[in-house]
């Protein structure tokens, strides 16, 4: 690797069951769901060598297009993980409603180190998740999140709050606390909006006028490898099919230039105090379970 490496991003397959509106998945047109991509452990084994796996601090599933819990070597490749690197950080963000009570109760016995989490991303209650969670089945989802927590696992709950379930964000924040979820994180979404999904009122998305690039993956010492095997600086740069970057010093290049890259303005601007990563959360609170 170019650079030190110590917190490494896997999007495991661009499978999901769901058909969230404002998804990549929905949104990118040159994207193919018939083009069914799995990670595999040999793929990662072509970018990174034991050593370098040894040296990670943690590695965490999400992506762009998929959901972890659907890809056919998810725990494959945590295990691996695991057994070259016994205090490597795990991670995963999932909506959920994938897989059976038995894989979460083995996911929640695997993430059995202090620092390991599953992120649900669950908007609103059983009446309003679906709203923009397309097709989650609400009593699938709890169900997997019992038992993964059941099983010890550290669970966090993220909410993306519009109109249509803004008034459920305490009663979210409380269903977590019960449920036995450690984080409890709402967000306004600063994806469009469109006529089913109405910017909440009396929210705000947290602005930044940005006056220079704090790069997350510079600060983290991160990298991303998506579903088929790609390497990419961060998630942002390698989130459409067509413009997947891997270059990351012409990208370097251009935040002292007048015309910085756009996806780095957006999501890693800075006023110097803050940046649009890290305070896109409007509440957090952690429970003491």
């Amino acid at each position: 690797m170019l650079r030190k490496i110590k917190v490494l991003h896997i999007e495991p397959t661009d499978v999901c069951q769901l058909a969230c509106p404002l998804c990549a998945r929905e949104t990118d047109t040159e994207f193919k769901k018939s083009n069914k991509h799995h990670l595999t452990v040999p793929q990662i084994q072509q970018h990174f060598t034991k050593q370098d796996i040894k040296n990670l601090n943690k590695i965490f599933m999400c992506g762009n297009y998929g959901d972890p819990a659907a890809g056919m070597y998810t725990m494959d490749i945590y295990h691996w993980f695991r057994k070259i690197n016994p205090t490597i950080t795990l991670g995963m963000n999932t909506n959920g409603a994938l897989q059976t009570t038995f894989w979460w109760h083995s996911l929640g016995q695997l993430f059995n180190l202090a620092n390991d989490y599953c992120v649900f991303s669950i908007d609103g209650l059983e009446d309003t998740n679906s709203v923009y969670r397309v097709n989650s089945n609400w009593k699938k989802l709890m169900s997997n999140a019992e038992a993964y927590i059941a099983a010890g696992g550290s669970a966090h709950l993220d909410m993306l709050i519009y109109k249509h379930n803004q008034h459920q964000v305490d009663a979210c924040e409380q269903l977590a606390r019960d449920m036995g979820f450690t984080w409890f994180r709402a967000k306004v979404s600063k994806r469009p909006f469109t006529e089913k999904l109405e910017f909440p009122i009396g929210w705000h998305v947290a602005q930044v006028n940005a006056k220079s690039i704090s790069c997350h993956a510079l600060n983290e010492q991160s990298t991303y490898i998506d579903a088929q095997g790609r390497l990419s600086p961060c998630c942002w740069l390698g989130s459409t099919q067509s413009k997947f970057i891997t270059d990351f010093d012409q990208i370097q290049q251009s935040w002292t230039s007048e015309n910085p890259n756009i996806v780095c303005v957006k999501t890693c601007g800075t006023d110097n105090i803050t940046t649009s990563f890290s305070n896109q959360w409007q509440r957090e609170v952690e429970f003491n379970v």
